[in-house]
């Protein structure tokens, strides 16, 4: 009688999370210094004071001259536990819909459901890591304050304990309705201009469907969802770093922001910190697919030994 074959080995899904926050959290060390420029850009001429910067450029070199480049990488540790959190929640979520809403053949979902799904998957992840999220706002925010209003977090750790000991536990999900809107219109923005993009190149005859049509696309996309998302995502942030006057909050919800920056700033404030926030889409979501690809085939090589080299993703 013949021997039985041994079905193949395949990646546990946990090791597939583990690699999605892995290398979410290996981009963002390349793209801190963006996000840091961002948040410093939503956050100029905040309640009517002077605005700190006049470009974004002007902001990275200011930064860079007054805080030198470890100040750069402000927050780095909140922005690592963001991508643990975030990512890897959102990449867990979403797969488990994804095989739940499949056919009983296999047959996945359409594209519409498949958009729906990944918002679901965004909300719930952004939920998760909204304590990350504050904890990096103010963390990035800290540097161009007095020092006598300086928060000074030594690291994402302390700065979630001491919230939550000198401003309660539900302090950390300050912003959490923004936070989860934002990820909502990250997620359809991304999908649906993604696909076009990448239709309209190849369609021009000019493109493959190859690396450089995959690059483009993205940051096309990337240009759709950076206009897009940035008056939520600049609602979340003053949320997050604002501080109490007279024991009553700066601002009510996320309406107000987008109103007093309107007003106080005029309409085009709401866009504040675009290049940073489009310079780093791009890159962050290429890097991160290299290095999970990278991880992915020495996974397969050393623990499965698959050598063929064939992609994963």
């Amino acid at each position: 009688m013949a021997a039985q074959q041994e079905p193949p080995k395949v990646m546990p899904k946990y090791i597939k999370f583990a690699f999605g926050g892995l290398a979410g959290m290996g981009a963002t060390c390349f793209v801190q210094p963006l996000d840091l420029v961002k948040n410093r850009m939503q956050l100029s001429g905040a309640g009517g004071a002077a605005k700190e910067y006049k470009t974004s450029f002007h902001a990275f070199r200011g930064i860079l001259k007054n805080e030198g480049i470890v100040g750069m990488y402000s927050g780095l540790s909140a922005g690592l536990l963001r991508q643990a959190t975030y990512t890897t929640t959102r990449l867990g979520i979403y797969t488990w819909l994804f095989e739940n809403f499949s056919g009983a053949d296999g047959k996945p979902p359409g594209f519409f459901m498949k958009a729906g799904l990944g918002m679901a998957a965004g909300v719930c992840g952004a939920f998760v890591g909204t304590p990350a999220e504050v904890a990096l706002i103010r963390m990035t925010a800290d540097g161009r304050l007095p020092l006598a209003e300086r928060r000074n977090y030594k690291s994402v750790f302390d700065a979630l304990f001491r919230i939550t000991r000198e401003e309660g536990l539900f302090t950390l999900w300050r912003g959490a309705i923004p936070t989860m809107g934002r990820a909502m219109v990250v997620n359809a923005a991304q999908l649906a201009s993604y696909s076009q993009a990448k239709q309209f190149l190849l369609d021009t005859g000019y493109f493959q469907d190859n690396i450089l049509c995959h690059f483009v696309s993205s940051m096309i996309s990337g240009l759709v969802t950076t206009a897009a998302s940035m008056p939520v995502d600049i609602a979340k942030t003053r949320i997050q770093n604002m501080k109490m006057i007279d024991g009553k909050p700066e601002y009510k919800g996320a309406a107000d922001v987008l109103i007093k920056v309107v007003r106080n700033e005029g309409l085009f404030a709401l866009w504040k910190g675009f290049t940073p926030y489009y310079a780093r889409l791009g890159p962050h979501t290429v890097l991160t697919f290299i290095i999970l690809e990278k991880m992915n085939t020495l996974y397969k090589e050393m623990v499965l030994g698959d050598f063929s080299g064939k992609s994963s993703l």
